[in-house]
Protein backbone atom coordinates (compact mmCIF):
# COMPACT_ATOMS: atom_id res chain seq x y z
CA UNK A 1 0.00 0.00 0.00
CA UNK A 2 1.25 3.61 -1.19
CA UNK A 3 -0.04 6.79 -0.05
CA UNK A 4 -0.20 9.97 -2.38
CA UNK A 5 -1.32 13.24 -2.44
CA UNK A 6 -3.02 15.79 -4.88
CA UNK A 7 -5.46 18.66 -4.64
CA UNK A 8 -7.30 21.24 -6.47
CA UNK A 9 -8.82 18.93 -8.78
CA UNK A 10 -11.36 21.26 -9.48
CA UNK A 11 -13.74 19.26 -11.65
CA UNK A 12 -17.00 20.97 -12.70
CA UNK A 13 -19.19 17.93 -14.92
CA UNK A 14 -22.02 19.48 -13.24
CA UNK A 15 -20.82 23.20 -13.55
CA UNK A 16 -20.01 24.95 -16.91
CA UNK A 17 -16.76 25.91 -15.42
CA UNK A 18 -14.04 24.31 -16.93
CA UNK A 19 -9.91 25.00 -15.59
CA UNK A 20 -9.31 24.58 -19.69
CA UNK A 21 -9.35 28.27 -19.55
CA UNK A 22 -6.13 28.37 -17.50
CA UNK A 23 -2.55 28.32 -18.89
CA UNK A 24 -1.66 24.85 -18.61
CA UNK A 25 -4.86 23.14 -17.40
CA UNK A 26 -5.62 21.81 -21.22
CA UNK A 27 -7.46 18.77 -20.91
CA UNK A 28 -6.89 18.16 -17.41
CA UNK A 29 -9.29 16.00 -16.06
CA UNK A 30 -7.86 13.20 -19.06
CA UNK A 31 -4.44 13.64 -17.40
CA UNK A 32 -5.53 13.55 -14.14
CA UNK A 33 -7.17 9.99 -14.97
CA UNK A 34 -4.50 8.64 -17.25
CA UNK A 35 -1.70 10.20 -14.70
CA UNK A 36 -3.71 8.55 -11.83
CA UNK A 37 -4.12 5.41 -13.33
CA UNK A 38 -0.13 4.69 -14.21
CA UNK A 39 0.46 6.13 -10.67
CA UNK A 40 -1.83 4.33 -8.21
CA UNK A 41 -2.91 0.67 -7.50
CA UNK A 42 -6.01 -0.25 -5.69
CA UNK A 43 -4.65 -0.93 -2.68
CA UNK A 44 -3.07 2.37 -2.10
CA UNK A 45 -4.65 5.75 -0.32
CA UNK A 46 -4.77 9.20 -2.10
CA UNK A 47 -5.15 12.28 -0.23
CA UNK A 48 -7.31 15.24 -1.61
CA UNK A 49 -6.46 18.52 0.56
CA UNK A 50 -9.35 20.35 -0.89
CA UNK A 51 -11.04 22.30 -3.86
CA UNK A 52 -12.04 19.13 -5.24
CA UNK A 53 -15.58 20.30 -6.69
CA UNK A 54 -16.67 23.39 -8.15
CA UNK A 55 -20.63 22.45 -7.09
CA UNK A 56 -22.35 24.86 -4.97
CA UNK A 57 -23.90 21.99 -3.63
CA UNK A 58 -23.55 17.88 -2.37
CA UNK A 59 -26.13 16.68 -4.82
CA UNK A 60 -24.35 18.27 -7.75
CA UNK A 61 -21.11 16.98 -6.69
CA UNK A 62 -22.30 13.42 -7.85
CA UNK A 63 -20.67 13.37 -11.66
CA UNK A 64 -17.35 14.76 -10.07
CA UNK A 65 -17.46 12.05 -7.41
CA UNK A 66 -18.40 9.01 -9.64
CA UNK A 67 -15.36 10.37 -11.74
CA UNK A 68 -13.33 9.36 -8.65
CA UNK A 69 -14.91 6.43 -7.76
CA UNK A 70 -13.97 5.12 -10.96
CA UNK A 71 -9.98 5.91 -10.37
CA UNK A 72 -7.80 3.13 -8.89
CA UNK A 73 -7.38 3.43 -4.96
CA UNK A 74 -9.06 5.07 -1.24
CA UNK A 75 -9.79 8.84 -1.70
CA UNK A 76 -9.79 10.43 1.32
CA UNK A 77 -11.08 14.61 1.06
CA UNK A 78 -10.60 17.86 3.02
CA UNK A 79 -12.35 20.67 2.91
CA UNK A 80 -10.95 23.79 0.64
CA UNK A 81 -12.26 27.41 0.17
CA UNK A 82 -14.26 26.53 -3.61
CA UNK A 83 -15.92 23.54 -1.70
CA UNK A 84 -18.91 25.54 -1.28
CA UNK A 85 -21.10 22.12 -1.38
CA UNK A 86 -19.23 21.10 1.82
CA UNK A 87 -21.84 20.14 4.34
CA UNK A 88 -21.78 18.39 7.89
CA UNK A 89 -19.59 15.21 8.25
CA UNK A 90 -22.96 13.39 8.52
CA UNK A 91 -24.84 14.60 5.45
CA UNK A 92 -21.72 13.97 3.50
CA UNK A 93 -21.41 10.49 4.41
CA UNK A 94 -25.24 9.78 3.75
CA UNK A 95 -25.04 11.18 0.31
CA UNK A 96 -21.77 8.76 -0.45
CA UNK A 97 -23.72 5.96 1.36
CA UNK A 98 -26.91 6.75 -1.11
CA UNK A 99 -24.87 7.34 -4.52
CA UNK A 100 -22.47 4.22 -3.75
CA UNK A 101 -19.49 5.84 -3.05
CA UNK A 102 -17.49 2.93 -1.95
CA UNK A 103 -13.78 4.49 -2.08
CA UNK A 104 -14.40 7.61 -0.90
CA UNK A 105 -14.15 9.43 2.70
CA UNK A 106 -13.47 12.50 4.31
CA UNK A 107 -11.16 14.15 7.44
CA UNK A 108 -12.96 16.51 9.21
CA UNK A 109 -12.59 16.97 13.05
CA UNK A 110 -11.08 13.27 13.07
CA UNK A 111 -8.33 11.77 11.10
CA UNK A 112 -8.23 8.60 8.67
CA UNK A 113 -6.36 5.42 9.96
CA UNK A 114 -3.55 4.31 8.16
CA UNK A 115 -1.33 1.73 9.38
CA UNK A 116 1.04 3.03 11.66
CA UNK A 117 -0.29 6.24 10.42
CA UNK A 118 -3.37 8.78 10.82
CA UNK A 119 -4.19 11.53 7.98
CA UNK A 120 -5.28 14.47 9.28
CA UNK A 121 -6.13 17.63 8.82
CA UNK A 122 -8.12 20.79 7.97
CA UNK A 123 -8.98 23.65 5.60
CA UNK A 124 -6.85 26.21 7.39
CA UNK A 125 -7.30 30.02 6.90
CA UNK A 126 -5.52 33.40 5.64
CA UNK A 127 -6.17 35.83 7.91
CA UNK A 128 -6.20 39.25 5.68
CA UNK A 129 -8.94 40.97 8.28
CA UNK A 130 -9.35 41.42 12.24
CA UNK A 131 -13.02 39.29 11.48
CA UNK A 132 -11.22 36.59 10.14
CA UNK A 133 -9.56 35.92 13.33
CA UNK A 134 -12.28 33.73 14.84
CA UNK A 135 -12.26 31.77 11.49
CA UNK A 136 -8.82 31.00 11.89
CA UNK A 137 -9.07 30.15 15.62
CA UNK A 138 -11.51 27.42 14.34
CA UNK A 139 -9.43 26.15 12.02
CA UNK A 140 -6.43 25.98 14.40
CA UNK A 141 -8.88 24.23 16.85
CA UNK A 142 -10.15 21.52 14.08
CA UNK A 143 -6.57 20.87 13.16
CA UNK A 144 -5.99 19.70 16.69
CA UNK A 145 -8.55 17.92 17.27
CA UNK A 146 -7.62 15.82 14.23
CA UNK A 147 -4.23 15.49 15.41
CA UNK A 148 -4.80 14.52 19.03
CA UNK A 149 -7.34 11.99 17.53
CA UNK A 150 -4.26 10.38 15.69
CA UNK A 151 -2.32 10.49 18.62
CA UNK A 152 -5.23 8.91 20.82
CA UNK A 153 -5.55 5.94 18.41
CA UNK A 154 -1.28 5.28 18.76
CA UNK A 155 -0.86 6.16 15.64
CA UNK A 156 1.64 8.87 13.70
CA UNK A 157 0.37 11.87 11.93
CA UNK A 158 0.15 13.23 8.67
CA UNK A 159 -0.78 16.78 8.29
CA UNK A 160 -2.85 18.10 5.60
CA UNK A 161 -4.08 21.62 4.78
CA UNK A 162 -5.70 23.57 1.92
CA UNK A 163 -4.24 26.68 2.60
CA UNK A 164 -0.10 26.57 3.63
CA UNK A 165 -0.07 28.56 6.91
CA UNK A 166 2.63 30.69 5.65
CA UNK A 167 2.85 32.60 2.43
CA UNK A 168 5.04 34.91 1.14
CA UNK A 169 2.71 37.88 2.81
CA UNK A 170 1.50 36.21 5.81
CA UNK A 171 1.85 33.59 8.76
CA UNK A 172 -1.28 31.80 10.31
CA UNK A 173 0.24 31.83 14.00
CA UNK A 174 -2.41 29.76 14.88
CA UNK A 175 -1.68 27.09 12.89
CA UNK A 176 1.69 27.23 13.39
CA UNK A 177 1.49 26.66 17.17
CA UNK A 178 -0.33 23.88 17.08
CA UNK A 179 2.02 22.26 14.06
CA UNK A 180 4.84 23.07 16.84
CA UNK A 181 3.14 21.76 19.34
CA UNK A 182 2.87 18.16 18.34
CA UNK A 183 6.09 18.45 16.32
CA UNK A 184 4.60 18.62 13.25
CA UNK A 185 7.87 18.78 11.02
CA UNK A 186 6.01 17.90 7.58
CA UNK A 187 3.00 19.65 5.59
CA UNK A 188 1.07 18.64 2.69
CA UNK A 189 -1.01 21.60 1.29
CA UNK A 190 -2.45 22.55 -2.08
CA UNK A 191 -4.10 26.07 -2.78
CA UNK A 192 -1.26 28.18 -4.59
CA UNK A 193 -1.15 27.23 -8.58
CA UNK A 194 1.18 27.49 -10.96
CA UNK A 195 3.48 25.79 -12.72
CA UNK A 196 6.19 27.36 -11.27
CA UNK A 197 4.91 28.44 -8.17
CA UNK A 198 6.10 30.39 -5.76
CA UNK A 199 5.48 29.13 -2.17
CA UNK A 200 7.35 29.13 1.07
CA UNK A 201 9.37 25.33 1.59
CA UNK A 202 10.57 25.70 4.54
CA UNK A 203 9.74 27.46 7.81
CA UNK A 204 11.03 27.29 11.72
CA UNK A 205 11.86 23.33 11.06
CA UNK A 206 8.42 22.75 9.08
CA UNK A 207 8.57 21.76 5.65
CA UNK A 208 5.83 22.44 3.34
CA UNK A 209 5.00 20.13 0.29
CA UNK A 210 2.77 21.71 -2.59
CA UNK A 211 -0.05 19.04 -4.23
CA UNK A 212 -1.95 21.16 -6.40
CA UNK A 213 -2.48 19.17 -9.73
CA UNK A 214 -1.09 21.55 -12.11
CA UNK A 215 2.40 21.71 -9.73
CA UNK A 216 2.31 18.36 -10.15
CA UNK A 217 1.77 18.40 -13.37
CA UNK A 218 -1.82 16.48 -12.64
CA UNK A 219 -0.09 13.31 -11.29
CA UNK A 220 -0.27 12.23 -7.58
CA UNK A 221 2.48 12.54 -5.48
CA UNK A 222 3.91 9.99 -3.63
CA UNK A 223 4.03 10.46 -0.11
CA UNK A 224 5.41 6.97 1.46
Amino acid sequence: MGLFGISDLHLSFDKDKPMDVFFGWDNYVSRIEENWKKTVKEDDIVVLPGDFSWALKLEETKPDFLFLEKLPGKKILLKGNHDLWWSTAKKIKEFFEKENLKTVDIVFNNCYLVGEYAICGTRGWVKETQDEEKILKREAARLETSIKSALDNGKKPIVFLHYPPVSADSISKEIIEVLKKYSIDTVYHGHIHGANSNYVKNYDGISFVLLSCDHLDFTPLPIF
